[in-house]
């Protein structure tokens, strides 16, 4: 197996809406995407199932080293030997990258987060910071794209958060900042054992609103001449806000479900996105 079929395995196996956007790609930009997409996967998957902190931190230093080995020109796992392309083609700041796995360590040990200004670190580390490198490997010549970008990444990750609350409470994660909690009269054990409180769906309300302003900041900075370039993230926020929408139609019932949009609808999705342009 090369590098690249490695990632675009990775990529595949996910079920990720991301999978579906980069199908509209020319091959070169394709393959970039796929193997940023497939070291995010990487590192996250350390965080998400690497029990021993101690073994996951040293996992995440290594990764860190790896990083830079690619930009020296000698990386050993085939990610990084995939991302080399696209680190000299699209001109990839390293910098970003270590972002991204600083924001992985991030989900070491308990999480919490007592606002959101707090949250937004870790949203822009794991998130805004994979916008951007996006934006750059789709192209554009606006600046004002890259505040597109990381928007667009903050409005995703919210959206996980959300679709996420009960899976990531079993993994004693709370990604909703603290003093909402507190505002809306909704506790931790209330999280932690699955209770759908009236004041818990009122708080999920809150936070659907925070995600959709995030949406609409995004597509107003995104500049019509990058429009067409940024055609592949426009696919993905297609996606992600129907499936926001389908959580809220749910009454945001998350704690004891993950909702999720079907494989042929994330498709048609992606298609009608594609041929609106």
């Amino acid at each position: 197996m090369t590098p690249d079929e490695y990632c675009q395995d990775k990529a595949a196996k996910s079920g990720s809406s991301f999978y579906y956007s980069f199908l509209f790609l020319p091959p070169e930009k394709r393959r970039a995407i796929t193997a940023l997409y497939a070291f995010c996967r990487e590192v996250d998957d350390i965080a998400d199932e690497c029990h021993d902190i101690v073994v996951a931190s040293t996992k995440l230093a290594w990764w860190e080293a790896e990083i830079r080995r690619a930009f020296e020109g000698g990386p050993q796992h085939p990610v990084t030997q995939a991302l080399q392309d696209g680190i000299k083609r699209y001109d990839l700041p390293m910098e970003l990258f270590i972002e991204i796995i600083d924001g992985m360590r991030m989900d070491l040990g308990e999480v919490r987060y007592g606002d959101f200004k707090s949250l937004q670190l870790y949203c822009y580390r794991v998130a805004s910071v994979v916008g951007q490198l996006s934006a750059s490997i789709f192209g554009y010549s606006d600046r004002k794209t890259l505040k597109y970008a990381n928007d667009l990444g903050m409005a995703f990750q919210l959206t996980n958060i959300i679709r996420d609350v009960g899976e990531d409470a079993r993994r004693d994660r709370i990604y909703l900042p603290q003093d909402e909690l507190r505002q809306f009269g909704v506790s931790e054990d209330d999280i932690l054992n699955g209770r759908q409180t009236e004041e818990f769906t009122r708080l999920m309300a809150f936070q659907e609103q925070r995600a959709q302003s995030y949406y609409d900041s995004a597509l107003a900075a995104l500049p019509q001449a990058d429009r067409k370039s940024q055609l592949t993230g426009l696919i993905m926020s297609a996606i992600y806000r129907c499936l926001l929408d389908e959580i809220k139609r749910d009454n945001f019932q998350v704690l004891n479900q993950r909702i999720s949009l079907t494989p042929i609808r994330k498709l048609w999705l992606a298609v009608k996105t594609w041929l609106r342009g």
